[in-house]
């Protein structure tokens, strides 16, 4: 019995940056241009993922609140936020669908915070 032609494979294109390489990989068979037959498992222990600057506007007591609880854990508040936000997508995910984030009635969802006399 013959052996059988390998696969040809088209040439992995170059990318000018990862968004779209993304876009790429969303409508193309890897299949069509990587022999995962071959493939080998590797580690990459100092690899950082990507991460993206945005702007988030909190009501001043809430970030008041944020930056005690960093400050008593002895992290930057930032990173402390980002940990509460992956920590609730999580949890999130794990619901089903229509158990998912939902607003209850008559919550505005504002962050309330007992005021001192004086104002703050």
């Amino acid at each position: 019995m013959p052996k059988s032609q390998p696969r040809q494979r088209k040439p992995m294109p170059s990318f000018r940056n990862e968004e779209e390489e993304r876009e790429f990989w969303e409508t193309h068979d890897t299949t069509d241009y990587i022999d995962w037959s071959r493939g080998q498992i590797v580690r990459f222990p100092n690899l950082k993922p990507t991460t993206t600057t945005i702007s988030l506007r909190l009501p001043r007591p809430l970030l008041a609140d944020l930056k005690a609880l960093a400050n008593k854990r002895d992290v930057p508040y930032q990173s402390l936020l980002k940990v509460f936000v992956a920590e609730r997508v999580a949890a999130e995910q794990r619901l089903p669908p229509n158990k998912r984030f939902q607003r209850t009635a008559g919550r505005t969802g504002q962050h309330r915070r007992a005021v001192r006399p004086g104002g703050r």
